[in-house]
């Protein structure tokens, strides 16, 4: 069942061993190409074995930059961490491109876990697992190179969540419903410069007298909150029942408030 030529059955490895940060990174790109090409290159084939009338079916990549599809090691615990299970059973259910970036995503995970499997049995010191993990990180994932647009998706999505560690483009602190909407939402206001101390302590002190529309609680900055365009009151999402991700595709957002007096005759 091996996909790659010569993959050995149910992941064994024999008595290879990596035993440095550099040994453990050759591993790590060995079987991350392998997988790569049965997403990608071999995606017939890969598609063909994953049988859903079969039993439970994991991904394996090998240091050799082979794959192979084949049923989970029986010995416990296995000699390494196991691939995702099962991952046969979901292809009919999918779109095949659904499916193929969610056994690309696990088997990222599977990657990491064996390497740093490795890694432990073997030792390494804080230092060496900073570098291997560097190293690793470098490269694209399996996911990104299957879907080639993770990156994107990854940019779009921490514009919207990291409300509290990353400063919006308009360096205005007070929450908003979505990026493309900032100058509706918030007042934009200028940098901060080297000569003007106290600029921001001002801001955040203007914002923590902000208070919410709906449960009259002060502005927090770790929280999402979102600003009607008719009264401009600001409200935490939460008790308005809007999410960052739902608040991306309001053009114009009004409050409950406003939406029962429109709606009166």
């Amino acid at each position: 069942m091996d996909g790659g030529g010569g993959a050995v059955g149910g992941g064994a490895v024999g008595q290879y061993n990596p035993r440095t940060v550099e040994e453990v990174f050759r591993d790590f790109k060995g079987r991350r190409s392998g997988m790569i090409k049965a997403l990608t290159q071999d995606v017939k084939e890969f598609y063909r074995q994953c049988d859903p009338e079969k039993e439970n079916l994991c991904l394996y990549g090998f240091p050799s930059e082979q794959w192979e599809v084949n049923l989970p090691a029986e010995e416990v615990p296995p000699e390494l961490p196991e691939p995702a299970l099962g991952i046969n059973f979901a292809r009919d259910g999918m779109q095949e491109k659904d499916w193929l970036a969610l056994v690309a995503v696990h088997s990222d995970a599977w990657l990491l876990a064996v390497a740093f499997y490795f890694g432990a049995r073997f030792g390494f010191d804080k230092n060496e697992r900073k570098r291997l993990f560097t190293m690793m990180n470098d490269l694209p994932t399996i996911f990104e190179v299957v879907t080639g647009n993770a990156k994107k998706h990854v940019k779009e999505k921490s514009s919207v969540s990291n409300h509290s560690s990353n400063k919006p483009k308009s360096n205005s602190k007070m929450p908003r419903a979505s990026e493309p909407q900032l100058t509706k939402y918030a007042k934009p206001t200028p940098p901060p410069r080297e000569d003007d101390e106290g600029l921001e302590d001002d801001e955040e002190d203007e914002h923590g007298d902000a208070l919410c529309g709906a449960c009259g609680e002060n502005y927090a900055a770790d929280e999402f909150w979102i600003c009607c365009d008719i009264c401009e009151k600001w409200f935490h999402g939460k008790c308005v029942k809007i999410t960052p991700a739902r608040a991306e595709h309001i053009k114009q957002y009004k409050c409950p408030s406003c939406s029962n007096k429109r709606s009166r005759p």
